[in-house]
């Protein structure tokens, strides 16, 4: 790791303020994944700003909208009583996510940033296009097992780490951000982009922008939610497949649904084609198969991840069965 300097933010409009000024500069919070990368050499940079002693840990329910603080820390928000009893699928994400001491430290902000775990990204001394844009992607021809099937492009085919960003995307959440520009939000639909040619750039952010909260809408529908996630191991570990579902039915019929998926996508996957393929049907394993082909329609998987294909479907039925009382 080379040397870097570091500065404390006393507000989030001070920090916005030093990276502007501070050319190479990255916030830091818990560091949970940016020390990593730059101990092993993925990523480097001048100038450290130390976003913890920001007033933006909070988590409550304001105006029909949980809204949760950019350092509010992963143990935190998966035990709170609200989150539990209201956004499942959210806690559920956020537990099957890291150790319990990576979950102590890392932030919510830091979380929705994590890069790719693919190995040829973590290794400087292998070519990656994310990390040094032309220099190719190994992971086309070479080991692609924990890669994407979904999303992907001939410059890239990482896939997006975060249990908690698939969760949110099921919730139909939002990323307020602070930067020179203001205040915006952005849907979490639009926050992570394809890799296609730049996949150097991996979010809508732009330079100097922070993340101050992240906000879900409280709705019937997130309040019966579940998070399945599929892994090598049950301890910690990155998913090979995950779902995210939420699901309102009368009778036996779908009403609505929203459906996201980890480990098989270059950004937390939603495809509201496979929402449409049950909304409106009456939940059977036959619907459900359906909306599973629906899903991997446009897939394209690589020799070593192919088995990817028909996990992702036997996931979702999986956790709608459960959901919705099918067996």
């Amino acid at each position: 790791m080379r040397a870097f300097g570091y500065t404390a933010a006393g507000s989030p409009a001070e920090a916005v303020r030093m990276a502007a000024a501070t050319p190479g500069a990255k916030f830091v919070a818990g560091g949970t994944d940016l020390l990593n990368l730059m101990r092993d050499g993925a990523e480097a940079h001048d100038h450290l700003i130390d976003l913890n002693a920001l007033d933006l840990d909070g988590v409550d329910l304001e105006s029909g909208r949980l809204r949760v603080g950019a350092l509010a820390r992963m143990r935190q928000v998966a035990e709170h009583p609200m989150v539990l009893r209201e956004f499942p699928v959210l806690s559920e994400a956020l537990l099957a996510s890291a150790s319990p001491q990576v979950r102590n430290m890392a932030a919510i902000g830091g979380n929705l940033l994590q890069r790719t775990r693919c190995g040829y990204f973590r290794d400087p001394g292998s070519a990656c296009n994310k990390r040094v844009p032309g220099s190719g992607c190994p992971a086309l021809t070479g080991h692609n097992r924990g890669h994407a099937i979904l999303g992907g492009s001939g410059h890239c085919i990482a896939a997006h780490a975060s249990d908690m960003a698939v969760a949110l995307t099921a919730l139909d959440a939002s990323v307020h951000l602070l930067g020179p520009g203001g205040e915006r939000d952005v849907p979490i639909g639009d926050f992570f982009l394809l890799p296609v040619s730049t996949p150097t750039r991996e979010t809508a952010m732009r330079p100097g922008e922070l993340i101050t909260r992240v906000e879900v809408p409280r709705t019937p529908l997130a309040a019966r939610s579940r998070y399945l996630k599929l892994r090598d191991r049950a301890t910690f570990e990155f998913a090979v497949v995950s779902v995210a579902a939420s699901l309102r039915t009368k009778g036996r019929v779908v009403e609505d649904v929203r459906l996201a998926f980890g480990g098989v996508g270059t950004r937390p996957w939603r495809d509201i084609r496979v929402e449409a393929a049950l909304r409106g049907r009456p939940l059977t394993t036959a619907a459900i198969t359906e909306a599973g082909r629906v899903l991997v329609r446009d897939a394209r998987p690589r020799e070593g991840n192919r088995f990817k294909v028909e996990l992702v479907q036997r996931a979702l039925e999986s956790v709608l069965g459960e959901l919705g009382g099918v067996r």
